[in-house]
Parts: structure tokens; sequence; C-alpha cells
């Protein structure tokens, strides 16, 4: 998924600049994480039994966030974690008896803050791979694919798109995997490789396009698709969704809360607190109907 680094001035002088053009409004929705997803949410005496002890003497959990992803966990105008995961991980410390204190970092710090015992999981779009579990257990709760996205008008085909410059937020499953993978198709053909242009965050990949800087974005669906609704008619989707993928709640290899977490996440999918996130953000096309642990090796 994603990392930032420290910009000199000079740099940061250019973000700015490209936010007061106004291309891409994050603002949160109308339907969005402005109230109280768990408010309604009742807490599971017997899961919250089940807790290890460390998380019931402290009565919360603290949680790993790279809140740069809309509409999956961004900021508010005041700075708060909100999105559609932020929404979800509420609802699961409220079936716990718990509370949230969210550990804002650079994405790919979370899981080794997860194996070192600073965080107890990480909330971040992680993709659940057969590598990453070599590192952390996943308790899965969505499936996303990739979509790909152009400026209006400008036709881009995803499995044609040698000598074509396509933007990507760093360390993404699409950074790392996915685009050189194409790329990589592109040169054994004897074409020219796909160029990469990559961004500390989805909005600047995002505005790489609707400026003329990048042919094309590539991000997962929920993300591409927010995206395309908050660009005001200048960017379309390109091509389908493809290569879908679990994504997963990284905790702690063998630890005690990997289960409590499957079966809080379950209860939240049976009695609908699930789907009604995943509707009022308008990403429930990726739902699932059963919390998994480690997807990705099962096949």
């Amino acid at each position: 998924m994603r990392i930032r680094i420290a910009a000199p001035a000079v740099a940061l002088a250019a973000v700015a600049a490209l936010a007061l053009t106004g291309c891409v409004d994050n603002s949160t929705p109308s339907g969005g994480s402005t109230t109280n997803a768990a408010s309604s949410v009742k807490k599971d005496d017997t899961l919250a039994n089940q807790l290890p002890d460390k998380i019931k003497s402290a009565g919360s959990l603290t949680v790993g966030m790279d809140n740069t992803y809309p509409p999956n966990e961004y900021k508010d105008d005041n700075g708060q974690p909100v999105g559609w995961e932020v929404d979800f991980t509420n609802a699961i410390a409220a079936k716990l008896g718990l509370k949230v204190n969210y550990a804002i970092a650079k994405f790919d710090n979370i899981i080794p803050s997860v194996t070192g015992g600073k965080d107890d999981f990480g909330m971040s779009s992680f993709t659940d791979t057969t590598e990453r579990e070599q590192q952390v257990d996943f308790v899965n709760y969505y499936n996303a694919g990739i979509l790909w996205a152009s400026a209006k008008g400008k036709t881009v085909d995803p499995d044609n798109a040698c000598g074509l410059k396509v933007a990507v937020q760093s360390t993404t499953y699409e950074d790392t995997d996915e685009v050189p993978a194409k790329s990589k198709k592109c040169t054994d053909e004897g074409k020219q490789p796909i160029q990469a242009l990559r961004y500390d965050n989805q909005d600047d990949a995002t505005n790489a396009v609707i400026l003329g800087k990048a042919d094309a974005l590539s991000a997962d669906s929920p993300v591409t698709l927010y995206a395309i609704s908050k660009s005001n008619g200048k960017l379309q989707e390109a091509g389908k969704t493809f290569d879908e993928a679990p994504y997963g709640i990284p905790v702690a290899k063998n630890s005690k809360l990997t289960p409590v977490l499957q079966k809080a996440i379950q209860a939240l999918i049976d009695d609908g607190t699930y789907k009604k996130i995943l509707d009022k953000w308008g990403v429930a096309d990726g739902a699932v109907t059963t919390a998994e642990i480690n997807a990705a090796s099962k096949g």
C-alpha cells in the first residue's frame, strides 16, 4: 500500500500549490463518517471475556493506520481519521466493549509495530498475501480488486499500456507488483515499459492524471471509484476491475486476539452492521459473508 517520506521545502511548496488547484475534493461525503457507526453496536460479553488480559486491562485497542487512502481511511477537516474502515474498526471495538486509539503511521511501519507489540493490530487496506502471512496473521473482512482510471475522454487499456505513465501510491500492491509485472510483459515483448509515477498519497496520484502528468492511475477498486466520484467529472474508469484479493487485519502471529477479532467481525456481518457501513460509503461490492483467517494461503 503506502509510504511517505520527509520532503524538502521546495517539494512541500509544490504539494501545497497542487492542493490549491482544487482538483480533488475528499471532504467527508454526506453519507460518510460524520455519525458514530458504533453507536448501535452492543457489547458481546462472551467475546470480551476472551480478549487477551493486556487488552482487557487497558480497555482499549491500539490500531495502526496510515490515513491517506480515501474512502477507506483518511483525515477529516479537523485531522481526525475517517472512512469506512474507521467506522468498521469502531464497530469492532464497540462489539468488544473497547475504545480505539489510532496510531497514525507510515504504512510500511504498521506491520513492524504489530509484530513488535506496539500496535494490537493494523487497519489500513492491507492486501492479504502469502508473503505477508509469514510475518503476521490476517483476519479477512473485504475483497478488493484493482481498477484503473484515466482522464475523461481518454481511452486507456490496462492490458495494453506499454509506454504510458501510470500514477500509483508508493508501496501499494499496484506499485510493487501489478504495474511492474505489466511493464515487464511489455519489455519482454520488445515494447516500451510502463513508467510508474510514484506518489506519497493517493490524492497526489489522482491529481497527476487530472493535471495530465500521467495517462492513468491504478489503485484498489473502492479507492479508484471514490476518486472518480470526487473528480467533478474529470476522471473515468479505464477497463474493468481485476485481480480481486482479500483485505485483512494484520495481527501478531498466533495471537489470542486473532480468533476474537474473527468472531467479532462475523457477528457484525451477521447482524447487518457491516453491510450498513459499506452501504453508507458506497463500497458494498466487496462485501464478504464470512470472516476468514489467512485467506491468501488458502487459495
